[in-house]
């Protein structure tokens, strides 16, 4: 048993707060890391199912083979969430070294970086779910003003992968939307109260520790 710890000695309010404030900080970036993996995982479950998507129709005689690049929404629905996949990846790299090394507060420019990051992805990835699913709703129901058939009566198949891949995309859209909130929170408290919080907080942490080295407890006690 620690004698100072018994004692009271060293384990002020102002310590025991920042710790907690320690120990929050890995619980969110522990959040942020399977955010990223499941952005990643998901961007490229949708890429797989809509870049691979196709169908052969016959008509009479003829065969059209419907496919994704046929939509171009399509298309910048699978480019985007490669993007995205790839930026994911490469931030969950960043979460795991910061956790490993321990340092979880980061400085301010790297903080722009990550939330202008962040923020690009965001916007790009429900921009790509909009236009699909735009796209998608002409194919489902057709257009009688403008003569447009419903081409999903005609291709079932395409039209069903493609709406998997389309609701991978919608989930990992989603959780880029809380990712870019998780890393302007952690910008912005940068310039709040308690920025210089990660380094009081190692201060006091090392101040204990050398207090416990000074004044370590008989064996007896």
């Amino acid at each position: 048993m620690n004698c100072l710890a018994a004692a009271g000695v060293g384990a002020s309010p102002e310590y025991h707060g920042s710790k907690n404030l320690i120990v929050a900080d890995r619980r969110l970036k522990v959040a942020e890391l399977i955010l990223r993996l499941l952005i990643c995982a998901l961007g490229v479950l949708a890429a797989a199912l809509i870049g691979s998507d196709s169908q052969v129709k016959a008509f009479f005689s003829l065969q059209k083979k419907a496919k994704f690049t046929d939509m171009k929404a399509l298309v910048f629905l699978v480019i985007v969430n490669g993007i995205a996949a790839g930026y994911s990846i490469i931030q969950a790299l960043r979460c795991v070294v910061s956790m490993v090394r321990g340092s979880v507060l980061c400085n301010k420019p790297l903080a722009w970086a990550i939330f202008s990051g962040d923020q690009m992805m965001a916007y790009l990835t429900l921009a790509a779910v909009a236009a699909a699913g735009q796209s998608s709703i002409y194919a489902k129901l057709g257009q009688a003003e403008l003569q447009w058939m419903k081409l999903c009566d005609m291709y079932g198949k395409f039209c069903r992968q493609s709406g998997g891949g389309m609701a991978s995309a919608l989930v990992a859209s989603l959780c880029a939307v809380i990712i870019s909130s998780i890393s302007a929170f952690s910008l912005f408290r940068l310039y709040g109260e308690n920025k210089g919080g990660a380094a009081h907080s190692g201060r006091l942490l090392r101040e204990h520790h050398t207090t416990d080295a000074a004044f370590p407890c008989n064996s007896g006690t």
